[in-house]
């Protein structure tokens, strides 16, 4: 499995679709920043998108793709700067829009993901604020526009089915594309494509708790001991260990946060050869031992879906 496939899985995003609207003219619609990350795709007609900053706003049209990654509210709009509703208040207002064919109607889908833990974390805030990306005709990303856009003007069964997994492979490409391209992807996804170092990264990730030494990770690598570590820091900013430990702390958070697993399974899992060893490694890099640690995220998630969700 390669890097960015594996912090995919690791960050274990889910895909909802959320809204699938025929709208006329006039009509905006308010979304807050509290979506991790926000999928958007006209498939007839044009509408458009834009923040709270000045010359923020985006054409949306059929054949593009536009990604908002969560924590500013994001508005789109028959027109820049429309009134924008609040979603079930939108909803209710274009229940009974007309039929998708209606020249004067837009017809566009949103998309909302949710990544768990540090691993998705760290790869949404490697992407733009926002992204529009177009594909072009032999590009993958075209095939899946154009196949979203048949599923949605007709209901079939399994169709959410279907929505979910197109959603799921849109944002697998856009993230693609995007790190391919960008000068500020993650330095794990540049250092990958390195030769001098995809494989020891490749076999630090796969298997985290292994005894890794620098002359072993060199030895896969095919470089001296002094050369990786040099080549390493160069591309990565940090030494082997260093990058190792903090790999091993991300996973350590993401069990702490979602699984019932022990202290020592975890500690097992991620490389230290006991609890103690793992507890007083992350005491050092978190203040608190790792069972203060999960137990005061647990009651911070608590309460967060208390305050979203009061009559639960």
């Amino acid at each position: 499995m390669d890097l960015l496939s594996d912090h995919l899985v690791r960050a274990r995003a889910t895909g909802a679709v959320f809204a699938r609207t025929v709208a006329e003219p006039p009509w905006g619609l308010r979304l807050g920043g509290s979506i991790q990350l926000s999928v958007h795709t006209v498939v007839r007609g044009r509408g458009y998108l834009w923040l709270d900053t000045p010359g923020s706003t985006v054409e949306l049209i059929p054949g593009s793709v536009t990604l908002v990654r969560g924590g500013v509210d994001h508005y789109i709009g028959h027109e820049p700067g429309a009134e924008c509703l609040e979603p079930e208040e939108f909803r209710a207002r274009h229940a009974h829009a007309g039929p998708a064919d209606n020249p004067r109607a837009t017809v566009f889908l949103c998309g909302a993901y949710r990544f768990s833990g540090d691993v998705g974390g760290g790869l949404l805030d490697a992407l733009p604020q926002v992204m529009t990306l177009s594909a072009a005709d032999d590009d993958p990303l075209r095939e899946v526009i154009t196949l979203l856009s048949r599923e949605l003007v007709r209901t079939e069964p399994a169709q959410q089915i279907v929505l979910d997994r197109l959603l799921d492979l849109l944002l697998v490409l856009a993230i693609r594309s995007d790190f391919r391209r960008s000068a500020t992807a993650p330095r794990w996804y540049r250092a990958a494509a390195d030769p001098r170092l995809g494989a020891a990264l490749q076999a630090m990730h796969e298997n985290a708790a292994h005894p890794w030494t620098v002359p072993e990770l060199a030895g896969i690598s095919g470089l001296s001991r002094a050369a990786f570590a040099r080549v390493f820091r160069e591309a990565l900013g940090q030494a082997p260990m260093q990058y190792l430990t903090e790999w091993r702390m991300t996973l350590a958070r993401d069990h702490l946060r979602a699984d019932d697993l022990s202290l020592a399974q975890i500690a097992d899992t991620v490389g230290y050869g006991s609890p103690f060893a793992f507890a007083a490694a992350f005491r050092r890099h978190h203040g608190d031992p790792p069972g203060t640690w999960r137990q005061r995220e647990r009651a911070t998630a608590d309460a967060r879906l208390l305050t979203t969700y009061p009559g639960s």
